[in-house]
C-alpha cells in the first residue's frame, strides 16, 4: 500500500488543535502515521497531494443508516430492511442484506463518507443486529469495522402501524414494550440455564435459540441498544426497559429529545440526531426541528447526527451538519457529531472518527471550509486507498 502525503492544507483533526497549515502522512498498513504543521512535513512518500490551502478532515461517520438494504430505483425486489413477519427478530443481520455495489455506496464515498452504521428497519419492536461497515469494498466481510455493534429496537408508531395493518400484535405502545421484556426475559433465562449446565455437569443444557443467542452479547453489556424514538414518551419507555435489564442504551432519531434534554444529559444518553431534512412525514414528527442537535448538545448531551439513509441521502450528511450549525449548533461541535462523537457513541473510536496516529487512514480533502456551501469533495482516502479523487 502506497504511503500518501497530503500536504499545504488546513487540518482539523477533530481532536487536539486544528493545522492552519498542515500535513497528514498515511503509512503503508493503511493507517495514519503522522500529522503536524508544515514546518515538519517529512519526504519519502509514494504520492504527494497538494490540498492548495483546502481543508482536511476525518472521513464522515453516520450512525444510522439502511446503506444498502434498500435499493436505490427498486421497489419489493431490493428492499432488504424489514422482516416484517415476526415482531422479534434479533437474529437477523444486517450484513447478511448488505449489498455494496448499491450505487448510493459510490455516492458516500463521493461525499467523503468513510464509515456508516446500518441497521434493520423499525417495523419490529426487535428488529436484529446492526454492523459498522467502511463503504468502501465489493465485499461486506471485508468492509467490516465491528459487527455487530448493537440490537434495534423500535418503539412509537412504526411497529403499531405496520402490525395494525396484519391484525397482529403488537398494535399499541403496551404490547411493543411487553414484547420487548418478553424476549430480553427469554434470553435471561436461556443464559443462566447455559450457565448452570456449564457448572454442574448433571444440569442438562437449553437446545440452541438463534434469537435468544442474539440478545446474549445485549445483556452482557458488550454492544448498545439502538432504540428507535421519536416521542419523548417512547424514549423513556426505552429507557426504562434498558434499566431493568441493564442495557446501556443509544437512542435513534430522539426527535422530541430536545425538549427533555437535561434529563438525557443526567442519564448520560446519546442520541443519533435525525434525519431533519425531510417533511413531518407522521404524527410523531411534529416537534421535528433542525435546532435539536444543538440544543442536545448544548445540554450536555452526547449527539451525533445522522441521515437514515434512504430517508435523506447519506451523501447529504455533511450538509446536514451545516444546516445544525446554521439553526445554532457550535461549528466544531457540529464536525465532530459527524466524526468523532458517532464513532465515540457506537465505540469504534479506536479505529476511525479522528485524524490521529495508529488509526485507519480515512480522511477528505475539500476545497474549502466543510460547511461552505461551493466547498467539493477533492480526494477521500478510506483504509489509507483512494476511494475517490475529483481530477480522475
Amino acid at each position: 500500500m502506497k504511503k500518501i502525503l497530503i500536504q499545504n492544507a488546513f487540518v482539523l483533526p477533530m481532536e487536539g488543535e486544528a493545522l492552519p497549515r498542515g500535513f497528514v502522512l498515511t503509512g503503508e498498513d493503511g493507517r495514519i502515521a503522522q500529522l503536524g504543521p508544515m514546518s515538519g512535513c517529512p519526504e519519502g512518500a509514494d504520492e504527494v497531494y497538494d490540498a492548495a490551502g483546502g481543508y482536511v478532515l476525518p472521513g464522515l461517520i453516520d450512525a444510522h443508516t439502511h446503506l444498502g438494504l434498500y435499493e436505490d430505483s427498486l421497489g419489493f425486489e431490493g428492499a432488504d430492511g424489514n422482516e416484517d413477519t415476526d415482531p422479534a427478530t434479533p437474529h437477523l443481520r444486517a450484513i447478511d442484506a448488505v449489498n455494496p455495489m448499491e450505487r448510493a455506496f459510490a455516492e458516500a464515498r463521493e461525499a467523503g463518507v468513510t464509515c456508516c452504521l446500518v441497521s434493520p428497519g423499525s417495523a419490529n419492536p426487535i428488529g436484529g443486529e446492526i454492523a459498522a461497515i467502511k463503504t468502501l469494498g465489493r465485499r461486506v466481510d471485508d468492509m467490516i469495522v465491528a459487527a455487530p455493534v448493537g440490537i434495534k429496537f423500535a418503539l412509537g408508531e412504526n411497529p403499531k402501524c405496520v402490525y395494525h395493518e396484519k391484525d397482529e400484535s403488537p398494535v399499541t405502545r403496551m404490547a411493543t414494550a411487553a414484547i420487548l421484556r418478553e424476549n430480553l426475559r427469554k434470553a435471561q433465562e436461556y443464559d443462566e440455564r447455559k450457565q448452570r449446565a456449564l457448572d454442574d455437569p448433571d444440569e442438562d443444557a437449553p437446545d440452541y435459540e438463534i434469537k435468544y443467542e442474539a440478545l446474549l452479547p445485549l445483556l452482557h453489556g458488550e454492544i448498545t441498544a439502538h432504540i428507535h424514538a421519536h416521542r419523548a414518551d417512547d424514549i423513556f419507555t426505552g429507557l426504562r426497559i434498558c434499566r431493568e435489564f441493564g442495557l446501556r442504551p443509544v437512542i435513534v432519531h430522539g426527535t422530541e429529545g430536545h425538549l427533555v434534554a437535561d434529563l438525557l444529559a443526567q442519564d448520560d444518553v446519546p442520541v443519533l440526531s435525525g434525519p431533519f431534512l425531510t417533511d413531518r412525514s407522521k404524527p410523531e414528527l411534529r416537534q421535528l426541528t433542525e435546532a435539536a442537535p444543538g440544543l442536545l448538545r448544548k445540554a450536555g448531551v452526547r449527539t451525533a447526527i445522522t441521515t437514515d439513509h434512504p430517508e435523506t441521502p447519506v451523501k447529504y450528511l455533511r450538509h446536514c451538519a451545516a444546516v445544525a450549525a446554521e439553526h445554532g449548533m457550535d461549528e466544531t461541535e457540529a464536525l465532530r457529531a459527524i466524526t468523532l462523537y458517532p464513532a465515540q457513541i457506537v465505540g469504534i473510536d479506536s479505529r476511525v472518527g479522528s485524524l490521529v496516529p495508529g488509526k485507519d487512514a480515512d480522511l477528505v480533502v475539500l476545497s474549502g471550509h466543510p460547511f461552505a456551501f461551493q466547498s467539493r469533495v477533492k480526494l477521500v482516502l478510506c483504509n489509507g486507498q483512494t476511494a475517490y479523487r475529483a481530477d480522475e
